[in-house]
């Protein structure tokens, strides 16, 4: 009764009632293999509430397997091709760093599979169209692009100078510089920006000199928490006093699971792209409950891994309710190709379009951390902008 589809060959469907294999790339050893755990649990998450829901595809078995890509991109590359060609799963799922590394071979080679990730690793063939990949995230990055919406938030809050740290990676750079350009078209200056840092570092001593002696009032961090708080605690400790402090990553309860980080982190302005679980809407309150019990999250918070997971997972069983449980890979990803209205339950400010890769509008939640809590901003829930022509 099986139906695994075979990817990158025969293109098999699934069956309603059947099974249905997906294979799952990411982080699992190295340096970045921190920030990504949780993520299989909450796919699986996913898919147990999906279950117990009663949806139109509820009887399918979700059956995942895994790949790490080692913290790199030949390990991305070789994980890849170990779930699509060995493995031979129906759809894979990117949620690595790292993934730029096997793009070229998804798209190639393994184009017959449909594939589902983050798009934060900043491969250019996530911003292609009619191509095997669907970005599980409120928009597909284009770091070409400039949105009005930071810069405008900064201005409105007395900020004249910004500055800036990145890792030295494509996307945390890319990242750091649209910012920047946000905040140049709001008619701020620019402060300090350093791009050279390497992955988790924490030495950060000439950056807070830095960051102190351009006079900026504002900083943004593309980097993981921990760099984020080593920069904070450095200026906190030279009497620098910023208006504001926005980190792009953090906002989770694995930051929360921390004492250090929570003392760490007080006064830092997190900026994810989905609502919050503290807004307490019905659609957060369904994921969070989610998350408790089937992926043992004492909170219900999500970690970062969590979330892209769930977002993978969602958009899997979304793809399957429109295109038909025992839809072919190719069905899959024709009938997802050309829908509109994903908003991953509506978790989404946004409807998120496939036939348009890169959106004209951007929004974030800004949430501070106070306490021992994340609170959302009352004057950012949420707030966006438009792309500057």
């Amino acid at each position: 009764m099986l139906a695994s589809a075979c990817g990158g060959g025969d293109d098999e469907g699934t069956s309603a009632g059947g099974s249905v294999k997906v294979g799952l790339l990411m982080s699992q050893s190295g340096p970045a293999s921190a920030a990504f755990k949780g993520v299989d649990q909450a796919m699986q998450a996913r898919f147990k509430a999906y279950q117990a829901s009663g949806g139109p595809c509820s009887s399918t078995q979700f059956n995942l397997v895994t790949a790490d890509d080692q913290s790199g991109p030949q390990g991305a590359l070789a994980g890849a091709q170990k779930l699509i060609q060995q493995d031979k799963v129906y759809a894979m799922v990117g949620i690595s760093s790292y993934f730029f590394g096997a793009a070229q071979f998804v798209t190639t080679a393994g184009k017959s599979t449909p594939v589902i990730g983050g798009a934060f690793d900043a491969a250019p063939q996530w911003l292609q169209s009619g191509n095997n990949l669907f970005a599980a995230a409120p928009k597909v990055p284009d770091f070409d692009k400039t949105y009005a919406t930071i810069g405008e938030y900064w201005k409105k809050m007395g900020v004249t100078k910004v500055a800036a740290v990145s890792y030295d990676t494509e996307s945390s750079r890319k990242g750091a510089e649209q910012i920047l350009r946000s905040a140049d078209k709001a008619g701020l200056q620019r402060g300090l920006f350093y791009d050279k840092l390497a992955l988790g570092s924490s030495d950060v001593g000439s950056i807070v000199l830095g960051i102190k002696n351009s006079g900026a009032q504002a900083v943004f961090l593309p980097v993981n928490p921990e760099t984020s708080m080593a920069i904070i605690a450095g200026l906190k400790q030279s009497g620098v006093q910023l208006k504001s402090v926005m980190s792009a990553s953090g906002y989770g309860g694995d930051l929360l699971a921390s004492a250090p980080a929570v003392k760490g982190a007080q006064g830092m302005t997190f900026m994810p792209q989905f609502s919050p679980v503290e807004l307490n809407t019905p659609a957060t309150q369904k994921y969070s409950e989610a998350l408790k019990k089937y992926a043992g999250s004492a909170t219900g918070i999500p970690t970062f891994g969590q979330t892209y997971g769930w977002w993978a997972a969602d958009l899997l069983i979304y793809g399957l309710e429109k295109a038909g449980c025992d839809a072919s890979q190719a069905d899959f990803m024709t009938t997802l190709r050309a829908d509109e209205n994903w908003d991953a339950g509506g978790l989404f400010p946004l409807k998120r379009s496939f036939t348009k890769i890169s959106p004209d509008k951007e929004c974030y939640y800004l949430i501070d951390l106070q306490g021992n809590a994340f609170v959302p901003r009352k004057d950012a829930e949420p707030v966006c902008g438009d792309v500057i022509k």
